[in-house]
């Protein structure tokens, strides 16, 4: 089996007696934490694991005692996505990972359609030769995503480490960490309770496909949203037409924001895909708020608060990023 020259070689590893027995695959996600079970067994699939001496491809061969075992990590294959000299707002960076207060407009990922001018494009060409590969791979680890249209914060690692611990405190959704992430939005609309939780299971759209939609809680995914209204606007006939309201993300399911808001009847300002319902709603805006709502073009979401523990520190790390000016000016003009 052809394997690149190897660029680490793991020093050898003798078997303990209390580990007699174990999967070759276990035993090296156990021993080697920074790397995910999915990436060692590919590892071994690959040839690039020994043990006493030979090539095994079999990820569960039992160990014996006194085996040694080496793991020839090779270097990372080139990103498919190339670098392109993108302009970044970049909030915090180490050798690790990366904040960035991303745009409205900008695509997270490359993808059928976006195959080019994306986050990861721009990360490519910034990080250049701090990038140390994520599984393999030559590119930035995306944890989390943003939509294309919704701006603010979001965390990128550069290796695998930081990648895989950074991924396990998202799956973690910051139940026993110190994950946390809050968004600002603006709904149509003021929900009846000032704060509230919405539970309602996700699955992608049988109908629409570039949709999500709410679904029976066994077949879809469990989503959890906490909202909290900040703020009340009055329409031009004085009546409550919108709110500014904090969502505190529980799970972080595709869409899970927008499509929740408009499940209680309250969809994002500007939301053409879970609001178009509401298109009309822009008349009993006052007039320079409804030329605001217009100008912003999107829906009205920002990924306000970003925290979560440093990958490699353990310290906490905190982040607050304002409302672009698109979004501002809507507030601003909202108020009156």
């Amino acid at each position: 089996m052809r394997r690149m020259a190897p660029e680490t070689l793991v020093e050898p590893k003798i078997l303990a007696p209390e580990q007699a027995g174990e999967r070759l695959d276990r035993w090296l996600a156990l021993t080697f934490p920074e790397h995910s079970r999915s990436r060692l067994k590919a590892l071994i699939l690959d040839g690039a694991v020994t043990v006493n001496g030979r090539s095994v491809t079999d990820p569960a061969l039992k160990l014996k005692v006194g085996d040694a075992v080496v793991l020839a990590l090779p270097p990372p294959a080139a990103a498919e996505p190339r670098p392109e000299a993108i302009p970044l707002k970049v909030v915090h960076e180490d050798e690790d990972l990366i904040v960035i207060d991303k745009p409205a407009g900008l695509v997270v990922h490359p993808s059928a359609g976006h195959e080019t001018g994306t986050l990861v494009n721009a990360l490519l060409h910034h990080c250049g030769a701090s990038l140390s590969g994520i599984n393999g791979v030559l590119r930035p680890g995306i944890v989390h995503r943003l939509d294309k249209d919704t701006s603010g914060l979001l965390v990128v690692a550069k290796n695998d480490a930081a990648h895989k611990k950074l991924a396990d405190q998202f799956a973690d959704h910051g139940r026993t960490g110190a994950l946390e992430r809050l968004y600002l939005a603006l709904c149509w609309g003021v929900p009846m309770r000032p704060h509230g939780t919405i539970d309602a299971a996700i699955a992608r759209s049988t109908v629409n496909r570039e949709k999500m939609a709410i679904v029976a809680g066994d077949k879809g995914r469990f989503a959890v949203t906490h909202y909290e209204v900040r703020e009340t606007f009055a329409g031009a006939d004085t009546k409550p037409v919108a709110a500014l309201i904090d969502c505190a993300l529980e799970t972080g399911r595709t869409h899970q924001i927008r499509l929740h808001m408009a499940h209680v009847g309250h969809p994002l300002l500007g939301d053409e895909v879970y609001g178009a319902g509401f298109r009309t709603k822009a008349s009993l805006l006052p007039p320079k708020a409804r030329a605001a709502l217009e100008k912003l073009g999107r829906q009205a979401l920002h990924a306000a608060v970003l925290g979560f523990e440093h990958p490699r520190s353990g310290k906490v790390l905190h982040f607050e990023s304002p409302p672009p000016p698109d979004l501002a000016r809507l507030i601003k003009t909202l108020r009156g």
